[in-house]
């Protein structure tokens, strides 16, 4: 924490986002600060590799590839699962289909 900042009120978490002290509440500090460290990281990211110095903006872009970034996760995340399904359908299509001709 900045020598200026205010200490967090009690029940907060005080994190620094692109030099803005921001006062948060949670049941996890040590998560809180990991995303406002992921968060400040990618903001001087953008604006390393921008052309703008508008922090709303910064902001703005940071949030865009951040949810991109989620999207392709959680996207590789929903394909393996399904495929997954797929299989486990595949082997119990297998299993019943086996017992029918067993009659067991």
């Amino acid at each position: 924490m900045a020598k200026n900042e205010a200490p967090a009120p009690p029940g907060y978490t005080t994190v620094s986002i692109y030099d803005q002290a921001y006062h948060l509440t949670g049941q996890n500090p040590a998560h809180i600060h990991r995303l406002a460290e992921l968060v400040d990281a990618k903001m001087r990211a953008v604006a390393t590799h921008g052309r703008t110095v508008d922090s709303l903006r910064v902001a703005v872009l940071a949030a865009l590839n951040l949810a991109d970034e989620l999207s392709q996760a959680v996207g590789a995340d929903a394909r393996e699962g399904h495929a997954r399904a797929l299989t486990l359908r595949g082997l119990l299509d297998e299993v019943l289909q086996d017992e029918r001709k067993t009659g067991s």
